[in-house]
Parts: structure tokens; sequence; C-alpha cells
């Protein structure tokens, strides 16, 4: 690993622009999502029914979102070291 992966700023750097990747990201697959669910009748204004269905869209987005990631940190990593049997090990 180079000297500058390893310098702390480079690291916060790269940490925070993943960050915003992943955001952007998740901003797309919203919004396409919702797009998709709740314009039934594109038309030049968004009608109120309209309007709610999106706005629930982005809660329930968020609310799994958000859902998914505690479970995620709350799970315990498996350990990945393979175990020595005598068969191949000796």
């Amino acid at each position: 690993m180079s000297a500058a992966l390893q310098d702390p700023v480079v690291q916060q750097f790269v940490a925070r622009e993943t960050q915003k990747q992943r955001f952007q990201g998740l901003i797309h697959e919203m919004t396409g999502r919702c797009w998709d669910t709740c314009m039934v009748n594109p038309g030049s204004k968004i009608d109120t029914k309209t309007e709610n269905c999106i706005r629930n869209c982005v809660d329930r987005f968020l609310d799994t979102s958000n859902f998914v990631v505690n479970r995620l940190e709350s799970t315990p990593i498996p350990e990945t070291t393979p175990k020595k049997s005598g068969f191949l090990f000796g």
C-alpha cells in the first residue's frame, strides 16, 4: 500500500467521497423507484395524490434503508480465516 493511502487525511477524504457516492446512488435509486410507482399520468403539474405518494415512497425507502444499515451494523461479521484440518495441513 502506498504512503499516500496510509495518510489519515487521504483516508478521510476517500471515506467522505465514498459516502457521497453512496448517497447519490441512493437518491438515484429512490427517485427512479418512486417516480415509476407514483407518476401514473404525468402532466404539467403534480397533483396532491401524486405528491403524497412520492412523499410516502421516499419516507418508506429511507426507513427501509436505515433499518438495513442498522441491522448490518449490529450483525457480527463471521470469521473468514481457514480452519486447519489434519488432511490439508498435516
